[in-house]
């Protein structure tokens, strides 16, 4: 399923952002704007995923959806909580495309500012220069 998510997170690199990019395990060592979606997959199990980006990727995306030069922290937060769906959004499309355990997804929540402390299954790190976001998915038990 993190596959699924990190394809999209890379397409999202592509084609809106137009940038090349690279993909590394791990998570940002960058104070982050985190947020959080959770899907629930055709298996019957659930995730959490989160996003968390540095605040200059988040801006590259205000200026791409925006034209704004350099946002405030509320217009990053709103950002962040777009990206997050529009991601994992993708990335329930190309889940359904494939037949590989498709998914629901829930409404976006933003956690915090911050470093990226939250506990985790596995997670990926797309960085575009020196720009960073983390994609990290932990199952939901109940």
């Amino acid at each position: 399923m993190l596959t699924t998510i990190v394809k999209a997170t890379e397409n999202f690199c592509i084609h809106q952002i137009r940038e090349t990019h690279c993909t590394n395990e791990g998570v940002s060592k960058k104070r982050t704007l985190i947020a959080y979606i959770d899907i629930d997959a055709n298996d019957g199990t659930s995730h959490r995923v989160y996003i968390a980006s540095d605040e200059a990727f988040m801006q590259r995306v205000a200026y791409l959806f925006l034209e704004e030069q350099e946002s405030d922290e509320e217009t990053l937060v709103d950002m962040t909580l777009e990206t997050t769906n529009l991601i994992v959004g993708s990335a329930k499309v190309i889940a359904e495309e494939l037949g590989e355990n498709p998914f629901t997804i829930s409404t976006p929540h933003f956690i915090k500012i911050g470093d990226f402390d939250l506990e985790h299954d596995a997670a990926h790190i797309i960085s575009i220069k020196d720009d960073e976001i983390t994609i990290a998915i932990k199952e939901l038990h109940d």
